[in-house]
């Protein structure tokens, strides 16, 4: 039996045929196999739920499980199971209980390394999911009544983030290069749930989390970013990875995984707001933030292909890691496999190689409703999502700002709107971003979103304008009518 086999479930069940018309029955010789595969997913880590939830909900993989040859007497069952962070399914995948796992970009290589310190339970990296080229989808939060406005300000305070998570690693990442000692702030690890509650009851400064939690708190009305992993301009991304003992014995199934995964993909940017909808459904995050991360121009790219610069952040990553004695040696390359990839890609009639050069993402088109000017410039966009409506989008700011105006004039309810910080080019909820306004010459308002009011001062000094919260820059337009 192949390694693979015994860590998977078997169970035979003969078919019984008739011996002859009337008479006793026999058992015949048809047996089939059972086959478990354990798969461990991230369900609120939105930008992992193409890889898991979204797969798991719309039956993809049996869609695409091989079912012919070597497999025609094999019966696939897929046990999912669920984490909040990455370092528990390496831990599954250790103990022989889950095939295949997800997770961020600093858990991902502490599995491969953990996997290549124990022969026999090595792993592969097969796929990415979703990243965001410049780091942001992590990032630090504080009370929405704290003094505190950018990292620095939290030296010495207590801060909080879930060790071993692709949060630990931006903040690692941060101190290091600002040349800050371990010791800059109290650093203390507590899970995205109790670092939460902790936050919602002040008894922590900051805390600092992954994918969706930097954004969800904020807009769940109680918390402020103060700090995007954009700004260590250091690759973020969530990937999969798979036992390389099952990998090898059952490479066709590898292969439907990742077929599974680029069909749900293509489901979210065909229809992102109904997959919105449905992964507020699967995993209770509010559709709002599921979309600021995956709608069009979101602040992922759902992509599973490994590029070169991904491997050159595991090794940044690395790097971090070992200088604070937390991973052993690690070959990247012996770890990564795509083979898989290509074949998926193959039997779709995709280029793989094309993929793997590309970061576009899919954006904003189509005509402002209000303006009514054409959408020529989508990083200079936004979106309004109107309670019990559609997601309208608009050609720049002051337009995105006077949508929302009109709209609740007419009595309606903005659930969200989205505006892209000047300077860090990721999407932002516009009601929590600062703004840079000169409204000084009525036909050409000039309003700038940004994430970070540091960031909002400095241009609205440099246009001779002034900081303006989202309502003052609201009112600000509003006062020229």
């Amino acid at each position: 039996m192949t390694p693979a086999l015994r860590h998977a479930v078997r169970r035979f069940t003969l078919a019984l045929l008739p011996a002859c018309a009337g008479l006793l029955f026999a058992t015949g010789a048809q047996a089939r196999t059972e086959v478990i595969i354990g798969i461990g997913t991230q369900n609120t880590t939105t930008n992992t739920v193409t890889g898991g939830i979204v797969i798991k909900e719309m039956k993809l993989l049996e869609k695409h499980l091989p079912k012919t040859g070597k497999y025609a007497d094999i019966d696939f069952k897929l046990d999912w199971q669920n984490f909040t962070s990455g370092p528990p399914v390496t831990n599954g995948m250790m103990a022989k209980k889950l095939h295949i796992g997800m997770m961020g970009d600093y858990p991902l290589l502490v599995n491969g390394a953990t996997g290549q310190q124990q022969t026999g339970n090595e792993t592969q990296l097969i796929a990415i999911i979703a990243y965001n080229a410049l780091g942001s989808g992590n990032g630090v939060v504080v009370h929405k009544d704290s003094p505190y406005y950018q990292l620095s300000d939290l030296k010495g305070k207590l801060v909080s983030v879930p060790f071993g998570s692709a949060a630990h690693g931006m903040m690692l990442q941060a101190m290091q290069t600002r040349g800050w000692p371990d010791t800059y702030w109290d650093l203390v690890s507590q899970s995205p749930e109790v670092g939460t509650t902790n936050l919602q009851e002040k008894k922590i400064d900051g805390h600092g989390d992954f994918v969706p939690f930097a954004e969800l708190l904020p807009y769940r009305g109680f918390a402020r970013k103060i700090f995007d992993g954009a700004e260590t301009k250091v690759p973020t991304f969530h990937g999969v990875v798979a036992r390389k003992d099952f990998a090898t014995e059952y490479p066709e199934v590898v292969v439907a995984y990742i077929k599974a995964l680029m069909e749900a993909n293509d489901w979210v940017r065909k229809n992102p707001v109904q997959a919105a909808t449905k992964i507020e459904e699967w995993t209770k995050i509010e559709k709002e933030v599921a979309y600021i991360y995956l709608g069009p121009g979101g602040i992922h790219t759902l992509d599973p292909s490994i590029k070169p610069k991904w491997l050159e952040t595991i090794g940044v990553a690395h790097g971090v890691l070992k200088k604070l004695n937390r991973v052993g040696d690690f070959n990247i390359n012996a770890w990564v496999n795509e083979s898989y990839l290509r074949q998926a890609y193959k039997e779709l009639g995709q280029d793989y190689d094309k993929a793997k050069t590309s970061y576009a993402n899919y954006e904003l088109s189509g005509t402002d409703p209000l303006c009514k000017l054409p959408i020529a410039k989508p990083r200079d966009a936004g979106e309004v999502w109107v309670e019990g409506g559609g997601v309208t989008a608009h050609a720049s700011p002051v337009c995105t700002l006077s949508a929302i105006r009109s709209a609740e004039s007419g009595g309606k309810k903005v659930s969200a709107a989205y505006v892209y910080d000047d300077v860090l080019d990721i999407k932002v909820f516009a009601d929590k971003a600062f703004y840079a306004v000169n409204v000084s010459d009525a036909k050409r308002p000039v309003v700038l979103p940004f994430l970070l009011k540091k960031d909002a001062e400095a241009r609205a000094a440099a246009i001779g304008g002034k900081l303006a919260t989202y309502s003052e820059a609201v009112a600000a337009l509003a006062a020229l009518k």
